[in-house]
C-alpha cells in the first residue's frame, strides 16, 4: 500500500512516485491535498520555500510530470524581465496539447496582455475544467521586476476567472516578499533540510548495478561522516559520492579486499577525501583531472588549475598586508615587540603559559586585530619605507573584496575596523617564497 491516498490517481501512479520522492512523502502528501481532483478549483498561489537543495524544484517537477498535470515551468533567472518571464509562460502554454511540441512566440509587453492572451489560450488548448499550475523557480528575482508582476500573479486565478494555481518556489522566506501595499496571501509550505539519515538513504538509492545495495551503503556513510559537517548540499555530496568511488572501490578490484572489509578501504581513500575537501563547492578541476590525480596518485596541488587560490596574483604591497593580517591574526598582540621589533631591551623569559594559549593558534582560528596593528606590523617587514597612502588603504579593500581578509563588525564602528585573515598557512608559504 502507498503512503499517498488520492482517490483520482492509481495506486501503481502513486507507488511510482513514492519511490520517486524519498524523504519528501509529508510534503508530497500535503501538496496532493492542496491539489485535490483534476477539475478541483486550487489556492489561487501556493509558497514553497526552504534552503538550496532541499529538493523543492525536483519534488514539483516529479509530482507534475508523474500525475500527468498541465503545468507551465519558468525559472526566473533565466526569465529575468517581466516581458521574458510573460511570454516563456505563455508559449509553455502552446506546448501542453499534444499536436505541438513547442509553442510559438507569443509578443507580451504588459500584465493586462498576459491575462487576456492567457484566457485565450485556456481556450484554446481545452483546458477549462481542469487546473493549470504555474511554477516559478528561483521566485525571489520576483522582487526586482515591476511592482505589479508579484501581486498579479498572486490573484490570477481571481483576473483570469480561470482554474490556475501559481506555485512560488523561494529559498527565502515569504515576509521578504510581501510588498508594503498589501496583496493576497499565498499558502506557505516549508521543506526542512534533509538530516544525515535521510541524505543517507537517498544517495544510497542510486548505487552502481555491479556493486551490492550494503557495499555502497557503507561508502555513503563514510563519505558523509567526513563532509556531513562542512557540505550538506545533496547535488554537491552526490558529485562527491560518484567522484570518490572508483577509488574506494580499488582494493575490492585489486583482490586485495572484500566488500565487508571496510577498514582496509577506508585507509585507502582516507587521504583522497581528504584532499577532495579542499575543493568542496569550488569546481577547481574538472572531474576527468581529479580522476587523473586518483589514479597517479599525486597530490592535488601538483595538477595546473586545481587551485586558483594557490597561483592569484596580487600587487606587490598586497602580498606584504596579507602575510602581515596573517602574523597579526595569529599571533598574540603581547608578541609583537619581541617579534617585530630590533631593540625591543630585555625580555623577561617565563615558561608560565595562559591556559588558552596552551592550545595552538592555528587550531585556535584567526583573531580580529585592528587596523593600526596590521600596518605596524607592514611596516616592520617592508624592507623600504612605506607612506601610508590611498594606495594601501585601497589594497586592503581589495583583499577584503577577494575574501583573502575579512571585515569584523560595522563600517561605522568608532574605534576604527578590525580584520580577520582567512587564508591558510600553505597560501601565506606560497606567497611568501
Amino acid at each position: 500500500m502507498p503512503n499517498f491516498e488520492h482517490p483520482e490517481y492509481p495506486e501503481a501512479t502513486l507507488l511510482h512516485l513514492e519511490s520517486m520522492v524519498p524523504c519528501r512523502e509529508s510534503q508530497v502528501s500535503s501538496l496532493l491535498s492542496i491539489f485535490g481532483e483534476r477539475q478541483h478549483f486550487s489556492f489561487p498561489s501556493i509558497f514553497i520555500y526552504g534552503h538550496t537543495s532541499c529538493g523543492k524544484t525536483y519534488v514539483m517537477q516529479t509530482l507534475l510530470e508523474t500525475l500527468e498535470l498541465p503545468h507551465v515551468f519558468v525559472n526566473c533567472v533565466e526569465c529575468f524581465t517581466s516581458r521574458l518571464l510573460l511570454e516563456e509562460i505563455l508559449t509553455q502554454l502552446q506546448s501542453l496539447s499534444s499536436e505541438k511540441k513547442h509553442g510559438s512566440h507569443v509578443p507580451c509587453d504588459t500584465f493586462n496582455d498576459f491575462v487576456r492572451l492567457f484566457k485565450q489560450e485556456i481556450i484554446t488548448q481545452d483546458l477549462q475544467n481542469q487546473t493549470v499550475y504555474i511554477v516559478l523557480d528561483k521566485a525571489e528575482q520576483l522582487r526586482e521586476m515591476e511592482a505589479n508582476v508579484l501581486p498579479g500573479f498572486l490573484r490570477l486565478q481571481e483576473m483570469t476567472d480561470r482554474n490556475v494555481t501559481v506555485i512560488f518556489l523561494s529559498e527565502i522566506v515569504w515576509e521578504l516578499f510581501r510588498p508594503n501595499t498589501g496583496c493576497l496571501e499565498p499558502f506557505t509550505l516549508y521543506f526542512s533540510d534533509y538530516s544525515i539519515g535521510n541524505l543517507q538513504k537517498i544517495l544510497s538509492h542510486y548505487h552502481p548495478p555491479e556493486y551490492s545495495a550494503d557495499f555502497y551503503a557503507a561508502y555513503i556513510n563514510i563519505l558523509l561522516g567526513v563532509f556531513y559537517t562542512v557540505c550538506r548540499d545533496l547535488k554537491e555530496l552526490r558529485h562527491l559520492a560518484a567522484l570518490n568511488f572508483t577509488k574506494y572501490c580499488e582494493p575490492v578490484v585489486r583482490g586485495e579486499a572484500n566488500e565487508r572489509d571496510t577498514r582496509r578501504l577506508w585507509k585507502n581513500i582516507e587521504s583522497h577525501l581528504k584532499k577532495a575537501m579542499q575543493t568542496v563547492y569550488l569546481r577547481e578541476i574538472s572531474s576527468s583531472q581529479w580522476e587523473r590525480i586518483q589514479k597517479d596518485d599525486g597530490e592535488p596541488g601538483h595538477l595546473k588549475g586545481l587551485s586558483a587560490h594557490a597561483h592569484v596574483e596580487l600587487p606587490y604591497y598586497s602580498k606584504f598586508l596579507l602575510i602581515a593580517a596573517y602574523l597579526a591574526s595569529y599571533n598574540p598582540a603581547r608578541t609583537d615587540k619581541r617579534f617585530f621589533l630590533k631593540h625591543h631591551g630585555k625580555i623577561k623569559k617565563t615558561n608560565f603559559l595562559k591556559k588558552h594559549e596552551k592550545t595552538s593558534n592555528h587550531l585556535l582560528g584567526p583573531k580580529p586585530f585592528p587596523l593600526d596593528r596590521l600596518l605596524a606590523i607592514l611596516y616592520s617587514i617592508v624592507d623600504n619605507k612605506v607612506a601610508p597612502t590611498a594606495n594601501i588603504f585601497s589594497q586592503i579593500t581589495s583583499l577584503v573584496t577577494l575574501q583573502l581578509l575579512t571585515l569584523v563588525g560595522h563600517d561605522d564602528q568608532l574605534d576604527g575596523p578590525k580584520y580577520k585573515c582567512t587564508v591558510s598557512l600553505d597560501f601565506i608559504r606560497a606567497i611568501a617564497r
